[in-house]
């Protein structure tokens, strides 16, 4: 049984494992929250961290701390930034009180401790360490701050790779032509450079969004303290906070222009939400034409061929599976449920705080973080890689009846039906039945019916 110390906070003594950093606060919320074991994600407690050495440096310039304590309190937190342990020293649950003063707490706690060793005399965790601040404003501010930097350098430089590689795989099979399909059902021929090209404008459209959300992201609640009329913090400090938090970031940060808007809602974390919800959509589209295209490959579409990765069955010799495609699936369909849990979590402002703030920062991140690796995988062991059937493709478009949609403005679509209908009947080639029913010679229908023109249209 490891050893034991005696803490104290305002509710009295409590006993604290021997050699951990936090203190009573956080022992408490340990003691009261053993529900998950899944504590706040690691991107969240750095921006934790940030957020307190912005606070230190903004307090010292405000001289309501003196310089030599602000710089402890930033030693301590770049201590723990450059730490291999850093979580083991954050363990308070997800599901805990809904402000996130526990985890506030926490990192008051463990910057209070190593800053005293730092300076040499006591530094204490609510008057110094968090001084200007209350977990009302830091926890709100995290999360906008963690967001951000998670979308910043993690989930739209992914996407941006995402939609390059279906780019340039596109402008690689420009010549090639498949079966277009529409209901699942054979349609008017499309190159694969056109449904790649797709691929991508969805993928940059979603980039878009995010992107306008950004300004909305970095706009930051701290200077609020506790109910959003900035009680006990200077009134320059959220404009110092924001201008030390910008340069050391790269990233303009600016006080919101409404404390009130920004803690008792979040309205933005939701907007964001919302936002990965359409990427995860969008991936699962491409991950589901990517399964489509290779179905089979003899009794399906067997039109590509995906990367083979790993055996695909512990029974059937030889089978490969789409693993790539299936892993995005099931992130899309994770994003999904995390946005759901997001927005009814965001109906929890009550007044002048959201009371459901952990459980937002920690779907929001963990979505952000699944999409930048579902959409870097799916750009490099799915979408680079494949390798196309050409003759799969041919022979498929050489049998497809709906290319007589490119006779109807020459023969009428009631004849160009019927002229379908009897080429799927009796399986022969559609151009043979066209020549019999038609008065137009092989090479007129040849030169309506070439797929190479009908993808940009056809011949007017």
């Amino acid at each position: 049984m490891s050893k034991m110390r005696t803490e104290k906070d305002s509710l009295g003594e409590l006993q604290v494992p021997e050699n951990a950093l936090w203190g009573a606060q956080t022992q408490r919320a340990l003691n009261n929250f053993p529900v998950s074991g899944q504590p706040l994600p690691e991107r969240f407690i750095r921006a934790l961290l940030l957020v307190k050495i912005m606070a230190a440096r903004s307090n010292a310039d405000l001289q309501l701390l003196r310089q030599d304590q602000a710089e402890a309190i930033e030693a301590a937190a770049d201590e723990l930034l450059g730490s291999a342990d850093l979580m083991q020293h954050f363990p308070v649950d997800v599901f805990q009180t809904g402000s996130g003063t526990s985890s506030n707490m926490n990192a008051n706690e463990v910057l209070a401790r190593l800053a005293s060793d730092h300076l040499g005399e006591s530094l204490h965790p609510n008057d110094q360490v968090n001084c200007s601040q209350s977990s009302n404003d830091v926890i709100p501010t995290t999360l906008h701050l963690s967001a951000a930097l998670t979308l910043n350098e993690d989930l739209l430089p992914a996407l941006r790779h995402l939609a390059s590689v279906c780019r340039r795989k596109g402008s690689q099979l420009a010549e090639t032509i498949k079966t277009g399909r529409t209901h699942l059902m054979d349609a008017m021929p499309v190159s694969l450079q056109q449904t790649l090209d797709g691929w991508a404008s969805q993928v940059e459209a979603n980039i878009q969004r995010l992107e306008s959300l950004q300004p909305q992201l970095q706009q930051l609640a701290q200077g609020g303290t506790a109910v959003g009329t900035g009680i006990n913090a200077h009134p320059e400090f959220k404009d110092r906070f924001c201008q030390h938090l910008s340069e050391q970031t790269g990233l303009e940060f600016r006080p919101a222009d409404n404390f009130f808007a920004v803690m008792g809602s979040q309205d933005t974390a939701v907007s964001l939400s919302g936002q990965l919800k359409t990427t995860a959509v969008t991936l699962m589209k491409l991950a589901n034409d990517l399964r489509w295209m290779n179905s089979g490959p003899l009794a399906g579409l067997g039109e590509i061929e995906l990367e083979a990765l790993q055996p695909g069955s512990s029974i059937m010799p030889g089978k490969v599976n789409p693993v790539i495609p299936e892993a995005v699936a099931m992130v899309a369909a994770q994003v999904m449920g995390k946005d759901t849990t997001i927005g009814i979590a965001g109906q929890s402002g009550n007044f002048e705080l959201n009371v459901m703030l952990p459980v937002i920062a920690s779907n929001l991140l963990e979505s952000l973080e699944l999409l930048t690796s579902a959409s870097r995988l799916l750009a490099d062991k799915a979408i680079a890689s494949f390798q196309v059937n050409s003759q799969q493709l041919e022979a498929a478009l050489s049998r497809n009846p709906i290319l007589v949609t490119a006779l109807n403005p020459v023969i009428g679509y009631s004849k160009a039906a019927a002229i379908a209908k009897q080429a799927y009947r009796e399986k022969r080639p559609l151009i043979d039945v066209a020549l019999e029913a038609t008065d137009l010679d092989r090479e007129e229908l040849e030169r309506l019916l070439d797929p190479a023109q009908l993808i940009h249209g056809g011949l007017q």
